[in-house]
């Protein structure tokens, strides 16, 4: 319990600092809101009467109170141009973006363990060779781009996938091109961790005592090979999770990193702060429940706690 609440402790800190930090950049920013609003041709009465209406004539400080006051009571304020509380729109993209995140992480994961379990167990200096160039280069290659490739060749070219939109059959490009940068890393881990855990007096005593090479393998060495895991699958699901901004661009997926875009370029504040304090949460939040799986998985780490 006391390990929790030092976890959540700083989180609050944490947030508290995104909420700072993202005001401030969203004011210092040198756009006039009200004109976004209103529009290039607006006179000054108008701006003067949507400054007053959103609050910006106060001073800083007292918007940041207010802003404040009201993410204490659950109201991330509302969009400058459609008047939609922030909450309802982040809501509304959440899903696309939640399908989008678990579907590349299954596909990174599976493939990155399978990979780094079957070269870890093969025990040769050729295959550790292109196991590291393969993942590298992998890892090189930025998800937006692979994914503008896959859609030339695959989409427009081949006509196997649709260029754009949502639903099951149009994830799987999108899927792809998240999944290999991960599948590559997740590999190398794997792969480091299995070798290691293989070397360990435990395992050759699970050996020693006439266990089957899947038990050997499957409980003894694997378990211990894959908690580092752990933390990174939480980690990569809340940066998932939070949008991911030129994929979900690229391939047009109404997600949350979308919204972001948009928010960018509306110069819509309430929003732009929405996603971001959203996202923040989100990585603190998968932060705090990896931590507390990662104690319940490997007992060592909680006797230290404790």
């Amino acid at each position: 319990m006391r390990a929790v609440l030092q976890r959540l402790t700083s989180s609050l800190v944490v947030l508290f600092g995104v909420t700072v930090l993202t005001f401030v950049v969203a004011f210092v920013i040198p756009s006039d809101p009200a004109r976004t609003v209103a529009g290039p041709k607006a006179d000054p009465q108008t701006l003067a009467v949507i400054r007053r209406d959103l609050g910006l004539d106060r001073p800083l400080p007292a918007q940041y109170a207010q802003y404040v006051w009201r993410l204490l009571h659950g109201d991330f304020g509302r969009s400058y141009l459609t008047r939609q509380p922030v909450v309802h729109a982040i809501a509304e993209r959440l899903p696309a973006t939640a399908f989008l995140a678990l579907v590349a992480l299954a596909v990174s994961a599976c493939g990155g363990v399978a990979v780094g379990c079957f070269t870890a167990l093969q025990r040769r200096p050729a295959i550790d060779l292109v196991t590291l160039t393969a993942s590298l280069a992998a890892l090189s290659l930025p998800a937006f781009w692979l994914g503008m490739l896959l859609l030339y060749v695959l989409g427009y070219r081949l006509r196997w996938f649709p260029l754009g939109g949502y639903g099951l059959y149009h994830v799987v490009l999108p899927a792809c091109a998240l999944a290999l940068g991960g599948a590559a890393y997740y590999a190398r881990v794997v792969h480091t961790n299995l070798r290691s855990v293989l070397a360990e007096e435990f395992v050759r005593t699970a050996r020693a005592k006439g266990l089957s090479p899947m038990r050997v393998y499957g409980k003894h060495a694997l378990r211990n090979a894959l908690l580092p895991l752990v933390t990174l699958l939480g980690l990569d699901f809340a940066g998932l999770m939070s949008g991911v901004v030129l994929t979900e661009t690229v391939f047009n997926w109404p997600g949350l990193g979308r919204l972001a875009v948009e928010a960018v370029f509306n110069q819509d504040i309430p929003l732009i702060m929405g996603t971001v304090l959203f996202s923040a949460l989100l990585v603190v939040g998968v932060n705090v429940v990896v931590d507390l799986v990662y104690g319940l998985i490997d007992p060592r780490i909680r006797d230290v706690r404790g």
